[in-house]
C-alpha cells in the first residue's frame, strides 16, 4: 500500500474497528484518542498531566496507560530536537492488520465466486448431458477450472462436442486443448507444444483450426 492509500483512511475508523483484535482495553481506546485529538490541535508534546485535566481517569491510570501502550509499541516518545509523542507505531501496526483483513476477505470472496462458477458449470453440464456428473467428472472439471479455462469456455467446448456426436470428457478436453493452442498461436506465433507440432507457422495454423476432435 502506498503511502497515500495509507493517508486516505481514516485512523480513527481503523481504530475503533481493529482496537480489540490489538487487545486494546477501552481505557487505553479513549486515552489514544484523546493524544491523537490533542496532536490534531498541534500539542507534540501530550503527558498523562496534561490528559488529566482533560479526562476523569487519575494521574496514576493514566500513567500506567501510557507505559503499557508503550510496552505494547503502540505509543512512541520522539527524543528530538523536541521531545513529541507520536501514534505512528499504532498507526502502522492498523494499517498491517487492515491489508491482512481485506486480503482474508478478497480470498473468501475470490473463493465463494470460483465455487458458485463451478456449481453452475456442473449444472449445465448435467443439462446438456441429460444425466449426473460421477465423482471423477465433477473432478476433471475442477482440474479444467484449475487450468484457468473459464467457465463459459469449458461448456462451449461440451457443446462443440456434442454437435459433433461426442459425449466423452476425453473429446472436451481434446478441444479446449486446441483452443488454446489456436489461441497462443494467435497471440505469439508459438505454444508450448509447438516443439510437437511442423515448425512452418502455416501448416500449424492449419493444424490448429483442423476438426481434429476424436476419442
Amino acid at each position: 500500500m502506498s503511502s497515500t492509500q495509507m493517508e486516505a483512511l481514516d485512523f480513527r475508523y481503523l481504530l475503533l474497528e481493529y482496537y480489540k483484535k490489538l487487545r486494546i482495553n477501552e481505557n487505553e481506546l479513549s486515552v489514544i484518542l484523546m493524544i491523537d485529538h490533542l496532536l490534531g490541535q498541534k500539542n507534540n508534546l501530550v503527558t498523562p498531566d496534561i490528559l488529566c485535566l482533560k479526562m476523569n481517569l487519575s494521574i496514576k491510570e493514566l500513567d500506567k496507560i501510557f507505559v503499557d501502550l508503550i510496552e505494547k509499541g503502540y505509543l512512541l516518545f520522539d527524543t528530538g530536537k523536541k521531545i513529541k509523542i507520536s501514534l505512528k507505531p499504532l498507526q502502522k501496526k492498523l494499517l498491517e492488520v487492515f491489508e491482512a483483513e481485506l486480503a482474508k476477505e478478497n480470498e473468501i470472496s475470490s473463493s465463494e465466486e470460483k465455487a458458485a462458477s463451478l456449481k453452475q458449470i456442473y449444472n449445465d453440464f448435467e443439462k446438456l448431458l441429460k444425466r449426473s456428473l460421477s465423482p471423477l467428472e465433477v473432478s476433471i472439471i475442477n482440474d479444467w477450472s484449475g487450468r484457468g479455462y473459464t467457465a463459459s469456455q469449458i461448456v462451449d467446448a461440451l457443446k462443440e462436442c456434442l454437435s459433433k456426436g461426442k459425449k466423452t470428457f476425453k473429446s472436451i478436453d481434446k478441444v479446449l486443448l486446441q483452443w488454446q493452442a489456436r489461441d497462443d498461436i494467435e497471440k505469439a506465433g508459438v505454444t508450448a507444444t509447438s516443439d510437437k507440432w511442423d515448425k512452418n507457422i502455416e501448416k500449424t495454423m492449419q493444424i490448429a483450426k483442423a476438426k481434429w476432435i476424436d476419442d
